[in-house]
């Protein structure tokens, strides 16, 4: 059997799962968050724990019960806490700065960059680093790579955005005629 398909989902006391079908509901204190599953995975609630089972030792069954189980314990705790990825500005004259809902980027073009949240996420800023904090993971970590989408981190200076503690690989930069 599959590892992580195996494992049980602990369900914290705040947090109330529907099962409609294929249909997966998780409501907690941060919100709620829907999802349709795999129509042949199992699910079930007993004791405090979400179970997934599989039909069968088919390929596509074993792929898609780990894959599902991860999905509902990754809803189970955005709900109950919530995600945060962090980015950090590096370089001279990067700064960002909210505006309202939206985060307003200077990274060196001859125009600020705004980036509107979507539904569901929120923006903070503390000095160089920008805060995407939000329930949904796979949405966090898709906008967040979006924001270091507009200015990746170069080799040569390191300049950019980069996730909080990414290593950047530096190169080694033109080397001058020595006579």
């Amino acid at each position: 059997m599959s590892r992580i398909g195996r494992q049980p989902i602990t369900l914290p006391a705040s947090v109330k799962v529907e099962i409609e079908g294929s249909r997966v509901s998780v409501s907690g204190p941060k919100g709620s968050l829907s999802r349709e599953v795999v129509p042949e995975m199992t699910l079930h609630v007993e004791e405090g724990r979400l179970l997934v089972t599989r039909p069968s030792d088919d390929q596509r069954h074993r792929a898609m019960h780990g894959l599902t189980r991860a999905l509902l314990a990754n809803m189970v705790t955005g709900v109950a806490d919530g995600f945060r990825k962090t980015l950090e500005l590096v370089g001279v004259g990067y700064r960002a700065q909210i505006q309202g809902p939206t985060l307003v980027l200077a990274l060196g073009f001859s125009h600020p960059v705004e980036v509107k949240p979507p539904p569901g996420i929120s923006f903070s800023v503390e000095g160089p680093r920008i805060h995407v904090e939000g329930i949904d993971k796979e949405l966090v970590g898709q906008v967040a790579a979006d924001i270091r989408k507009l200015r990746p981190p170069e080799p040569y200076l390191g300049k950019g955005i980069r996730y909080q503690g990414e290593y950047v690989r530096r190169k080694a930069g033109k080397s001058g005629k020595g006579r």
